[in-house]
């Protein structure tokens, strides 16, 4: 049975569901168990579909397909109001849809999965947000075009799902410096605990702030560490620290009903 977490925000509004789902309740096996939905993983294809189609059937019993985009830690949004072509999936980090029954995912394994509704308008979106991403603007671009689609910034809500969290997420000092220069007072989103030589960075609560900074009605965080909870979560990080062969991917989904 899939363990979805919920964000309260999305929970409370009619004709959304969603999910951040864990890797509970799958049928891959080894280091993909359980719930592994990427294809860009090593994992047996068939499994990954079979993982993908239980996803999209438990937010919506008559959806065929999960809809994803090849993501590339950029700042592109996308409207896509159909199934992309599985073999020539355009490369975003961001979807959005108007379109009822059509579930749209991303998949992470340390970056901040986010979702985000305007019931009122019937206008959903999926964003993947890693630093990368965060940085250059995808959570604005995944705003504008839901506003391009109809949606209304008032009545936006946008919900953070499971990622890596600051205690676990050692990064380099180039890093450090290029986000000071974007803004001295990033230096909140850094750290530098006593065992380490480097800093390590708050990436949900840097999401958090980019998501309010966009005065959208509402912002929730339903976040759990990815690296810590190796029972629920994938987690690249992890995966390399322990010199795993790959790593899974979990899926954030959100679908109009």
């Amino acid at each position: 049975m899939l363990e979805p977490l919920e964000a309260g925000n999305l929970l409370s509004l009619p004709n959304i569901r969603h999910g951040f789902f864990t890797r509970v309740g799958g049928r891959s096996n080894g280091i993909y168990q359980e719930l592994n939905c990427g294809f860009g993983s090593k994992d047996i294809p068939s499994l990954v579909a079979q993982n993908r189609t239980q996803v999209a059937q438990h937010l919506s019993p008559q959806a065929k397909q999960l809809v994803t985009v090849y993501q590339v830690h950029s700042a592109r949004a996308i409207r896509l109001e159909k199934p992309a072509n599985p073999d020539n999936l355009p490369k975003a980090d961001s979807i959005v849809t108007t379109t009822p029954g059509l579930p749209i995912g991303v998949l992470t394994a340390d970056c901040t999965p986010v979702l985000f509704a305007d019931a009122q308008n019937g206008v959903i979106a999926a964003a993947h947000a890693g630093w990368r991403g965060a940085v250059g603007g995808i959570l604005e671009a995944t705003v504008e075009t839901m506003e391009q689609a109809g949606a209304k910034r008032s009545s936006i809500m946008a919900a953070l799902g499971p990622c890596i969290h600051q205690e676990n997420y050692e990064v380099g000092y180039e890093f450090q410096n290029k986000l000071l220069a974007l803004d001295s007072s990033n230096s909140r989103y850094f750290s530098r605990p006593e065992e380490s030589s480097k800093p390590h960075f708050n990436l949900p609560g840097y999401v958090f702030t980019r998501l309010k900074a966009l005065n959208i009605a509402n912002v929730h965080s339903r976040t759990q560490c990815t690296y810590e909870n190796d029972s629920l979560f994938y987690s690249y990080r992890r995966s390399q620290h322990l010199k795993e062969a790959d790593y899974g991917r979990q899926i954030s989904a959100i679908v109009l009903e």
